[in-house]
């Protein structure tokens, strides 16, 4: 098992709803960013904002001692938020410029895989609940004909859709990984200075990595929309960032993960409301399917607290 100490199921269940809420939207602000913004210094630049934004707020409630941290527990957090934030965001930010929203939702959905791949490797077997609940959330998800269907983004070539559409899943399987293997890092004890943390060293890693690349700002080109897409960006990353850090150290892995299920469903709602994307009827069967598989993964890790719980000690 992973070395967390778990919280009761109705804790869990306010920062997982936030999670699955604001991380399924994020795809279309980061849609409506690349549309005018360069991808790398607009995601780099809107984590630092965050950053600053959740560590004011962390320094007005808990105090200075809040950031009181180890070179140890630095380093930890520093990486994780190169690994997990850096790499797989910046690899999404430069895909959507080319992948559309729905799509790139649907192949970063393959994380929860990924994580029974990892359980069963560490010899932590789910219950036969969660692993039914994670089959059925991932056939929901191949069934779901998400919205542009394989219309790529800019006139981009095929070729390109495709490339595009592995380093989304490579960067999946890398959140996975690192999500998975979190506890094996040292880290702050604070979870909210955790986040400021990593938020930092991913904005800072983002940027630099983008003017490496050649990126540069130009604020004549940049359109309201995509103003608007990264500032909601920046509310998206302190917000629901600071939810999954907490939850991957007070929640069962299997479980943290359902947010992946649940945000496709959510960039459906909101490419019919924002982009005005189509909803076919494989779209309604797919979710239907996704939400019963969630409701299984939860179902299972619940019985499976509660029976650990009545274990003598």
């Amino acid at each position: 098992m992973r070395g967390v100490t778990e919280a009761p199921i109705r804790t869990i269940m306010g920062p997982l709803i936030l999670l699955w809420i604001v991380w399924g939207s994020t795809y279309t602000g980061i849609a409506l960013m690349v549309k005018s913004m360069q991808p790398l210094l607009g995601s780099g630049s809107r984590f630092i904002t965050a950053s600053l934004v959740l560590g004011t707020i962390v320094l007005l409630v808990k105090g200075p001692s809040a950031f009181h941290v180890t070179r140890a527990q630095a380093r930890g957090a520093a990486f994780m938020g190169i690994s997990i934030l850096g790499l797989t965001i910046g690899l999404l930010t430069l895909a959507q410029q080319y992948v559309p929203s729905g799509i790139a939702a649907l192949i970063a959905s393959v994380m929860p895989l990924w994580i029974i791949f990892f359980r069963l490797r560490a010899g932590d077997r789910p219950s036969r609940l969660t692993s039914l609940g994670v089959g059925i959330g991932l056939i929901g998800l191949t069934l779901m004909l998400l919205p542009g269907g394989t219309t790529s983004v800019g006139g981009a070539s095929t070729a390109e859709v495709a490339i595009w559409s592995i380093a989304i899943a490579f960067g999946s399987f890398t959140w996975a990984f690192f999500s998975y293997r979190s506890t094996s890092y040292e880290q702050p004890k604070e979870p909210m200075t955790t986040a400021v943390i990593e938020l930092a060293t991913a904005g800072v890693f983002l940027v630099v990595v983008g003017a490496l690349i050649g990126e540069r700002w130009d604020f004549g080109v940049i359109t309201t929309e995509s103003w608007i897409g990264w500032w909601f960006m920046v509310a998206a990353s302190a917000l629901a960032y600071s939810a999954f850090v907490w939850l991957l150290n007070n929640a069962p892995m299997s479980l943290v993960s359902t947010y992946a299920y649940v945000n496709p469903v959510v960039a459906v709602i909101l490419g019919l409301v924002i982009l005005n994307e189509a909803v076919t009827s494989d779209v309604i069967i797919g979710l239907s399917i996704v939400v019963g598989g969630v409701a299984l993964v939860v179902t299972g890790e619940r019985r499976t607290r509660l029976r650990l719980a009545e274990q003598p000690q």
